[in-house]
């Protein structure tokens, strides 16, 4: 089989696809090998500013565990091998992002809820171990809402096992706020309290979106608010190694959600940085990929 026959292989093969999909990431700084474990679009939170159109049914109600983990392999054989870069996708890449950063489980839901969460994890590692990735991370995008469940809990552990990084949603500072923008029956405090937990284990990386509802964006007293509540992690014992601040990057599924200035999300970064002391960094309202 020739060079040239192989890349068209795996071309065709990781768009099509259902479960796992690489894209180049700002935030990462590479490549980014996503996984969905939620291919049914079902979430237990409904945010404002998600792009992932829930009033519409997905064709795929389930992850198929063996074909998922066949995905998995091939991409990964693809990216160890480097002949990613030779696919027309990502031929153009910039040569300084050509480089596999992680894998990380997202998707169109929250990842923590699929019920063998540990065991995919677990076997996960496992492949990227067999490819030499060891300096590969697997990052986990998650709302904090599991952390107490026992399967997510072994999960997490594997993720630290295995140069692990979570990345947790904080997107309000008070309930009334929280509840506009997550319209979620699971408490806030369950999420805070999650985090401060999980933070006093392991550091975690913080993912706030800040955006415009109806034209208004986040008050000063929410704002407030917010770095309130990271106070109060980093008080209970809790590491919070870095803080993202974004916005609206991609049209979201509500038309009533529009993006905050970059100028606001420099001047919520720094107020952050003078009330928190906490590393944060900016990102603005252009697509990640």
């Amino acid at each position: 089989m020739t060079t040239h026959r192989l890349h068209t292989l795996h071309q065709r093969s990781f768009d099509d696809n259902k479960f796992v999909y690489p894209v180049l990431s700002r935030r990462s700084r590479g490549l980014s090998v996503g996984v969905n474990l939620n291919p049914d679009k079902i979430c237990n939170f409904d945010c404002i500013y998600c792009q992932v159109n829930r009033r519409e049914e997905s064709e795929t109600r389930f992850v198929e565990t063996e074909r998922y983990f066949h995905e998995v392999n091939e991409m990964l054989q693809l990216a160890a091998s480097g002949e990613i870069w030779t696919t027309p996708k990502f031929a153009d890449t910039p040569k300084n992002l050509r480089r596999v950063n992680d894998i990380a489980f997202s998707g169109d839901g929250e990842p923590t809820t699929y019920r063998n969460f540990d065991e995919l994890v677990g076997r996960t590692a496992e492949i990227k171990r067999q490819h030499g990735m060891h300096d590969v991370k697997m990052v986990l995008i998650t709302n904090a809402s599991m952390f107490h469940r026992d399967v997510v809990q072994r999960g997490l552990e594997v993720l630290d096992a295995n140069h692990g990084e979570i990345w947790a949603k904080l997107d309000a500072g008070t309930e009334d706020y929280y509840q506009l923008i997550e319209r979620t029956k699971i408490p806030f405090q369950r999420v805070l309290d999650n985090l401060a937990a999980a933070s006093q284990v392991r550091p975690l990386v913080i993912q706030t979106l800040f955006m415009k509802v109806n034209g208004v964006g986040p008050s000063d007293a929410e704002l407030t608010a917010y770095c309130q509540r990271l106070q109060e992690i980093t008080a209970a014992g809790g590491m919070l190694k870095l803080i993202q601040i974004y916005t609206v990057a991609r049209r979201p599924a509500e038309d009533f959600v529009a993006p905050i200035s970059d100028a606001e999300v420099d001047r919520i970064v720094k107020m952050v940085q003078v009330e928190t002391g906490l590393t944060a960094e900016a990102y603005y309202g252009t697509s990640d990929y």
